[in-house]
């Protein structure tokens, strides 16, 4: 039995789910019987069957399930969420073979669901694509080991190195191209939040939606210390939820508005990332400006780093944010621009 290629098969599978799924990670499952893929599955959406559960009941004839191996990319869950354990419907449909890319980093997992499974009978191998399992949820997987959200920084600069014009106030210089803003959504949509400070709310007015992809808007978390910002700003509009980090002890009265309150005089940074693992939000886009974003980078709180390159220069302006030098970084070319694409980790 050729077990990477069905595993991969699961961790395509898995990847239509990235859109919908957060915050439960991606999974795949295939379902094998006599060498022939006889069901299908991956996890749709948070709250929903899980995929285990949706290859399963693709099987049309279920009488063959007690002679067939089902391939999952994540260990099948132990617990009772929002949906039952998978592993007690594996059991019960007397699967007797699961084959498994990684195991749950999810402490209510973390290895129970394998346990089970081999308590009752059922032959358990892991590790088969390991690696490019852990990739998949690498998001997740985050969250997990390290208490805090996944952290993506992303800026557009200039030729000579530059994000905008020093200004104060006035239209922000455009350097990405039409085609290059799209993907821009298309990357909003693929987190669960925004994070901009105070002087990129107020100079730039970014609305921070997917108004150009289609997708749920992820929530803005907005660095506002003195509560300065103007109502008439676009991220007051009270379409999304939005909460905004003060010193100020301020209970809001508007729409989708919550004030946050920290202590500026202590590290911000940590205490933004604690918050935001305690209200189980996975993973962040840090869009500015370039002191917020070499804070994040300074702190060594970053996981991946996008910067697209213009071919437009600036001669002066604000300068961006800088990445330590021996850092490497994979240079792609997206909708018609290069982009540098720096990851702190590599899961494969």
């Amino acid at each position: 039995m050729d077990k990477e290629k069905y595993m991969k098969r699961c961790i395509q599978l898995a990847s239509y789910g990235k859109l919908h799924a957060a915050p439960n990670p991606l999974v795949g499952a295939v379902i094998v019987h006599k060498g022939i893929i006889i069901g299908e599955g991956f996890h749709i959406q948070s709250g929903k069957a899980h995929a285990e559960v949706n290859a399963i009941n693709s099987v049309k004839d279920q009488s063959l399930l007690p002679e067939s191996t089902i391939f999952v990319s994540l260990e099948p869950c132990s617990h009772t969420g929002k949906t039952p354990p998978c592993v007690d419907l594996i059991i019960n449909k007397k699967i007797p073979h699961v084959v498994i890319g990684c195991q749950d980093p999810f402490s209510k997992v973390a290895g129970r669901g394998i346990a089970k499974l081999k308590e009752q009978g059922i032959k358990v191998e892991i590790g088969i694509l390991e690696n490019e399992c852990k990739e998949l949820i690498h998001r997740f997987y985050i969250f997990q080991e390290e208490k805090r959200p996944y952290i993506l920084l992303k800026w557009a600069e200039s030729a000579d190195g530059y994000i905008d014009q020093i200004r104060s106030s006035g239209t922000p210089t455009l350097l990405s191209s039409p085609l290059s803003s799209i993907l821009t959504h298309k990357r909003r949509a693929e987190v669960e939040s925004i994070l901009v400070g105070r002087r990129t709310a107020l100079l730039d007015n970014p609305s921070l939606t997917t108004r150009h992809w289609y997708q749920k808007d992820p929530i803005r978390l907005i660095i506002d210390r003195y509560l300065s910002l103007p109502n008439t700003l676009h991220i007051f509009d009270g379409s999304t939820p939005t909460f905004i980090f003060t010193e100020v002890d301020k209970k809001s009265n508007f729409k989708n508005r919550t004030y946050i309150q920290l202590d500026f005089n202590a590290d911000i940074l940590t205490q933004i990332l604690n918050w935001m693992y305690f209200q189980n939000i996975q993973s962040v886009l840090v869009e500015g400006g370039a002191q917020l974003h070499q804070s994040f980078i300074d702190a060594d709180l970053w996981d991946e780093t996008h910067i697209e390159e213009s071919p437009q220069s600036i001669l002066k302006g604000v300068s961006a944010a800088q990445i330590p030098t021996h850092t490497k970084y994979q240079r792609v070319k997206k909708m018609g621009r290069y982009y540098r694409i720096y990851k702190k980790k590599e899961w494969v």
